[in-house]
């Protein structure tokens, strides 16, 4: 009798478990929380290095597009804090949708210029859809964007030196 009751006690558990995941809200799936920072490219290489300081107060978009006629299906903007981090939430499955992350507006005078050229565009692509292979549905944590210094700060050739690299840059 006790066997039974055992395994009676154990089938219900796993019973009560499985129900759970199928009553699960579907939102659930389709929350996704956006994290990422910003940067001063102070030394103009589209990387950070130990001079690159962290901007507060930087405005970022999040942007969807239909992939068929590129209109505009989602936005959404963040401010980074005093770390220089944002942080989003978007609900919604974008499977069907091209996502970004692009720079809109830095705090800095000095440090305000995007690249614009296609290849260096100063935005990151983001899936936005649970039915993309990436184990965590919730977080997405984006690379690190960078506004440029309109002119490289006086001790960049020493950190590339330091870097082991000869970079694209005119001092």
């Amino acid at each position: 009798m006790a066997k039974f009751f055992i395994v009676f006690l154990a089938s219900a558990l796993c019973f009560t478990t499985l129900l759970h995941f199928a009553a699960a809200d579907a939102d659930d799936l389709d929350r996704f929380h956006i994290k990422g920072s910003v940067y001063c490219d102070t030394c103009r290489v589209q990387f950070m290095t130990r001079l690159s300081k962290v901007l507060e107060g930087a405005k970022v978009k999040l942007e969807c597009k239909a992939r068929e006629n590129q209109t505009v299906t989602l936005t959404k903007e963040a401010v980074t804090d005093k770390d220089g981090k944002y942080e989003m939430v978007v609900m919604g499955d974008h499977e069907e949708e091209v996502c970004e992350i692009i720079l809109v507006e830095s705090p800095d005078a000095e440090c305000g210029e995007v690249n614009n050229q296609e290849f260096l565009r100063n935005a990151a692509r983001i899936s936005l859809t649970a039915n993309d292979g990436i184990v965590s549905n919730e977080v997405r944590t984006i690379n690190p964007l960078g506004f440029m210094r309109k002119t490289p700060l006086a001790d960049c050739p020493q950190v590339f030196k330091e870097l082991g690299i000869v970079p694209d840059v005119i001092f």
